[in-house]
């Protein structure tokens, strides 16, 4: 099986290196946006780390017992820690990792933390982190994920290994899916550019259709939300803000359709994300300007950070509706 890993060659091969040379770091941090692998090369580093039956060095098997769990993150030597929910990563998860983490190795080499989406960790979680990354016992790896090194403090990434992932380019994953996945072109070029290049994300659009499904109908209803007046986007809104993890997917989504009206009404040549609704997107694009869109575009991405932070959500919402244009140029596709 070996590491199964689309892109990040370069990633793969470090960390292969620091096993072959007996150079580990006592903590690695994986960065990069969302869906782009964080989470699978931390995943396959702590399989290489343990495997029992590993062919050789850096190089885990994937079939054993020890593999299986850690992929499915049911090892009694690794212990997964993220935030709960829509919440925060709190301070007692972070305590409770650390008394585990004190512990002997149940039966492999390493105990590993896996710390996923730290941007989401409390400030005082993050500081009481720092005890265990300043003083780490000898049979402990810390492998941390988060969106950018700079979303954490910068004395948790001093003191870590730092893997920044990105993007595969567009063209790339597509080949991919079709090689790899077997899928059709046509369908395999709209998943590459939905994902941006990420290739957990695509793969996770083609293995879970509900979630694909799920992103077009929030795209559905922003396009149809510019066509309606404030009565209209209250009453959708007064019904989104009852559940804040949709309310937030709703925003994800919407991020990506107003990336795609700034992009249109700049006229950039930069490929679009949600080919779906291209002729949708390119009619409304011609009655807004460059600066309206990117407004839109801001605003959306602070929602969701005002969303973590737990501020009214109707209210949010609201908000930034009132912020949209009304733009009547609606196409047939996107009638309700």
């Amino acid at each position: 099986m070996g590491w199964e890993i689309w892109g990040h060659t370069w990633a793969v091969n470090l960390l292969q290196g620091h096993l072959h040379q007996q150079r580990l770091r006592h903590a690695y941090l994986f960065c990069g946006p969302t869906g782009v692998g964080r989470r699978t090369l931390a995943l396959r580093f702590a399989q290489a780390l343990n495997c029992p039956a590993a062919p050789e060095a850096g190089q885990p098997c994937g079939t054993c017992r020890t593999c299986r769990q850690i992929a499915q993150m049911a090892h009694p030597d690794l212990f997964p820690v993220q935030a709960e929910g829509g919440g925060m990563l709190k301070v007692e998860q972070v305590r409770a990792l650390q008394h585990d983490l004190q512990l002997a190795p149940y039966e492999s080499p390493y105990r590993v933390a896996l710390l996923l989406n730290l941007e989401r960790a409390t400030p005082s979680a993050q500081n009481a982190l720092l005890k265990t990354l300043e003083e780490p016992p000898a049979h402990v790896i810390l492998l941390i994920t988060a969106e950018a090194p700079e979303a954490l403090l910068p004395t948790i990434v001093s003191r870590c290994e730092v893997l920044r992932l990105r993007p595969l380019p567009i063209a790339d994953l597509e080949a991919m899916l079709c090689t790899l996945q077997g899928l059709p072109p046509e369908y395999a070029r709209e998943l590459a550019h939905l994902a941006g290049g990420r290739p957990g994300l695509a793969l996770r659009f083609y293995t879970e259709p509900e979630r694909y499904q799920e992103h077009q109908r929030w795209i559905h209803d922003g396009l149809y939300l510019l066509g309606q007046k404030r009565l209209e986007r209250f009453q959708y809104i007064e019904n989104l803000s009852r559940d804040r993890e949709k309310m937030r997917a709703a925003f994800q989504a919407w991020t990506t359709l107003w990336r795609d009206l700034w992009l249109c009404a700049a006229n950039a040549p930069v490929p679009l994300t949600n080919l779906a609704f291209e002729t949708s997107i390119r009619t409304l694009a011609h009655s807004l300007d460059e600066g309206q869109a990117a407004r839109c575009l801001a605003a959306l991405e602070q929602g969701i950070a005002y969303l973590d932070a737990n501020l009214n959500a109707r209210l949010l919402g609201e908000t930034l509706l009132l912020g949209w244009p009304h733009l009547t140029m609606i196409t047939d596709e996107i009638r309700a």
